[in-house]
């Protein structure tokens, strides 16, 4: 189900409640929401504001990890360890920004947004 970004439910700055003057236009709608599970690579694209075109990964094995001295290599992601942003999220091993990620390198946080960029992007966490 779709979010609603319209403001024309929220009060005066004096207090008073505002009439709306019309109704819900389709451009303050947002999207989907979008959700990236483990598995086989799942990738689909949609229509953004202005014709722009969002690339969304459904599904994704792999992540592109970071260690700390600059070096970014594919690897591949064994398990989802930690989702902090969603106690239900950490139990369907949803992978959003700030999900710890099992690798053969380590853990790694994840630092891009999945549902959004099109691409996992991680940062291992040094012990």
């Amino acid at each position: 189900m779709v979010q609603w970004h319209g403001d024309l439910h929220k009060r005066k700055r004096t207090g008073g409640i505002r009439v709306p003057s019309r109704k819900k236009r389709r451009y303050e709608r947002g999207g989907e929401i979008n959700v990236v599970y483990l598995g086989d690579l799942d990738v689909r694209l949609r229509r953004a504001r202005g014709g722009n075109i969002k690339i969304a990964v459904r599904a994704t094995k792999y992540a592109n990890v970071a260690d700390g001295s600059g070096r970014v290599q594919k690897m591949e992601i064994i398990r989802v360890v930690k989702n902090p942003s969603n106690r239900d999220y950490d139990r369907r091993k949803v992978i959003t920004r700030g999900t710890i990620i099992e690798t053969p390198a380590g853990q790694a946080v994840v630092t891009s947004r999945p549902g959004q960029d099109g691409v996992v992007n991680a940062v291992l966490i040094s012990k």
